[in-house]
């Protein structure tokens, strides 16, 4: 349900998004909506002043009532979105504006919102990226998660946009943990200033960007705890300092005490007095570049005999790791940072057959 807000000219709604949205009846009797909903009511507010001003100075007729383009929307959509309560990260702004300007756009800029079709979808889905799923299916995600905003502001009645399971990309990705033996082959074969983030990756379960932005100060060693609150996420425009994935990534994770040693011994070596010192800084000072790290990983993964790693794989055999000491759901969810339970059931899940693999080596022994 809506709710309105009256006026001595025009008249603003509340809409169920939390947006406000303005509309004004036009000297020939049409009810003339702005082009975008509104974030803040004196947003709102202003609009309508202005159109009240062009009418009391006879204007009106100069001024083609505003109609809500495709384009329009989604450029304002990008600016003010927001996804519980918090904007949205400087990667995903950058990722969607690049699948706007590439991919939506040049099809459906110029469009009225309320001129696109089902068909008008079903064509631009056929001819786009046909030889790149995965990024279709986040081009499709977008327009369809855009349209259906639209549909939130009721500046459409249905969202055009549903063609069946093309918002998913392909099968995700099988991971295989590593072993504590292939971790530990891992870290070794790494340079020595760089393999605590192996290590802080796996036992730890940390993201790269939260790694790369660990400071002396987020070291409790007297806690045995790592105080995670920011991750470095790196865009065109350099790395940027955010908030972790979620508002569950902020967390206090617990140092497995085998690696209180190892963390004493790196932040002694080679990181500052300061406790705003990196403890894996670039050579320059600055924020580790993936592509340096990159160098020195393909080559330690493929000494250890696990060409198939992804540094993001360290976190999901930490997980498992976890789960196989017997955490429960909410411990493993504390400990990742993941606001929903999903994710960690996933790796509770791989743990159980992990459990069923290291009952048959048990066999094993008791038949030597």
């Amino acid at each position: 349900m809506t709710t309105a807000h009256r006026r001595g000219f025009g008249n603003i709604r509340k809409l169920p998004s939390g947006r406000f949205q303005a509309r004004y009846t036009a000297p020939d009797g049409r009810k003339i909506p702005a082009a975008t909903t509104f974030r803040h009511r004196i947003d709102a507010e202003g609009w309508l002043h202005e159109r009240a001003r062009d009418l009391d100075a006879g204007r009106w007729r100069e001024v083609e009532p505003e109609r809500v383009t495709f384009a329009a929307y989604a450029e304002a959509w990008l600016r003010e979105r927001h996804v519980n309560g918090r904007p949205l990260r400087p990667r995903t702004v950058e990722h969607y504006g690049q699948l706007l300007d590439r991919y939506l756009l040049p099809t459906f800029g110029p469009r009225l919102l309320a001129s696109i079709t089902p068909g008008d979808v079903k064509r631009w889905h056929a001819a786009t990226l046909t030889d790149r799923p995965t990024m279709r299916s986040h081009a499709y995600g977008l327009l369809r998660t855009v349209l259906g905003s639209a549909v939130t502001d009721e500046l459409l009645t249905v969202n055009p946009a549903r063609i069946p399971g093309a918002g998913r990309g392909k099968t995700a990705r099988k991971i295989r943990p590593a072993s504590v033996a292939e971790i530990t082959a891992l870290a070794d074969a790494m340079p020595e200033r760089l393999r605590l983030m192996v290590l802080l990756g796996s036992w730890c379960a940390l993201r790269f960007g939260e790694v790369i932005e660990l400071r002396r100060g987020d070291i409790d060693l007297n806690a045995e705890q790592i105080h995670v609150r920011r991750a470095a996420v790196r865009t065109s425009a350099g790395h940027q300092i955010t908030d972790p994935k979620s508002e569950a990534g902020v967390r206090d994770v617990s140092i497995p005490p085998h690696l209180l040693p190892m963390i004493e011994d790196h932040l002694a070596k080679y990181v500052g007095n300061s406790g705003d010192s990196l403890l894996f800084p670039a050579e320059n000072g600055g924020h580790l570049q993936p592509s340096t790290f990159n160098r020195w990983w393909y080559k330690a993964r493929d000494k250890a005999g696990r060409p198939d790693l992804r540094f993001h794989d360290l976190r999901h055999s930490g997980a498992v790791l976890a789960a196989l000491t017997g955490a429960t759901l909410k411990e493993l969810m504390d400990r990742l940072g993941h606001s929903t339970p999903a994710a960690a059931l996933r790796y509770q899940h791989t743990a159980q057959g992990r459990d069923r693999e290291l009952a048959a080596l048990l066999s094993k022994l008791a038949d030597a």
